[in-house]
Order: C-alpha cells, then structure tokens, then sequence
C-alpha cells in the first residue's frame, strides 16, 4: 500500500477526531498543554489499535462488531453532545467545575466513537493481506495531529465570551450530527 493511499486513509479517518476535538475546545475554551496531550495520545493510540484489532480479528470479531458498531458510536457521540448542550446552559458539574472532555470516561467513550471506523479499516487491510503496522502508526500520527488543531481551533471559537454558549451547543450539535451521519452511512 502507498504512502499516498495510507496518507488519505488517516486523513479520512481522523475527520471524526478532528470535529470533536474541536467541540471539545469550545467546551473547555482553556485548553493546557496537559489537556491538548492528553486528547491526542488518546485519539491518536485508539486510531492506531482499532486497525491492528480489525486485522487481527479478521472476520470472527468486524462480523460481530458490524452488527452495532455504528449504533455504539451514534450513542456515545450523541450521549456526550446532548451533555455539551446541557453544559453550556448549567455551565457547571456537580463540584462547580466545568466538565473535562479530556479526562476520565468521557474521554475514553469519545476515543471509542471516534476509532470505530478503523476496526473496518484494519478488516479491509487484512483481506488484502496488507501489513497493518505502517498503516496503523500512520492512522496513529495523523489522528492525533488533526485532534491538536482541532483542539486549538474550538479553544479559539469558544474564547469568544458571545460564542461561548451558541458555540457550545453548536459543538454538541455537531457530535449528534457526526453520529446521526454514522447511522446514515450504514443505510438506517
């Protein structure tokens, strides 16, 4: 497989991770070096293992996955977006801090939505009998990458004491949207 195919297959699939990298820097609107780390070692190693999984399951776990991969990933996507419109109207979780995207199981289900699509990618590449290794550091570098400049983009859009809010729910909005398309995609 070529460096070109490779490269527009990372590039394809870090689309997710970059949309809501940016709803989760408008939900954060400060965003730390520890923060911006943290979300693109996650995104990026769950972009990297999905593939290798799909590759190494081959058949036995993409058919059982298949059957509601795209109803998990429209579920959490959705779960955490309606919490985004939530919080940018209550602004606060129950200890008065603003909830991080970046932290915790939050973190972890947004990591799983966004890498479901590479367990199908990981399958393809089996059935070609194309190494996965290349492929999966490249899926890896590049989905942290776009999670980074997503990340800064949404901190710059909700630093705007105006935007805050609407950006906010925009970016809820657009997390539902990503897995209302994820439910498109497979033909419901």
């Amino acid at each position: 497989m070529g460096f070109g195919t490779v490269l527009a297959v990372a590039v394809a699939l870090a689309m997710d991770a970059f949309a809501v990298a940016v709803a989760s820097g408008i939900n954060l609107r400060t965003v730390t070096g520890r923060q911006t780390f943290r979300l693109a070692w996650h995104f990026g190693l769950f972009q990297a293992i999905m593939p290798v999984l799909g590759w190494l399951g081959g058949e036995t776990i993409t058919v059982f996955m298949r059957r509601f991969d795209y109803w998990l990933a429209f579920g959490l996507l959705t779960l955490i977006g309606a919490r985004m419109i939530y919080g940018a109207f209550s602004k606060r979780d129950k200890t008065g801090r603003r909830v991080d995207p970046t932290r915790g199981g939050t973190m972890v289900m947004l990591s799983v939505a966004t890498s479901l699509d590479a367990l199908a990618v990981g399958l393809s590449l089996s059935l070609l009998r194309v190494s996965i290794w290349w492929p999966a550091l490249a899926i890896g570098l590049v989905a942290g990458l776009f999670t980074i400049a997503g990340l800064h983009l949404g901190r710059l859009i909700g630093r705007s004491s105006r935007l805050g809010p609407v950006a906010e729910c925009a970016g809820g909005l657009v997390l539902i949207a990503i897995g209302a398309d994820i439910l498109l995609r497979h033909g419901l």
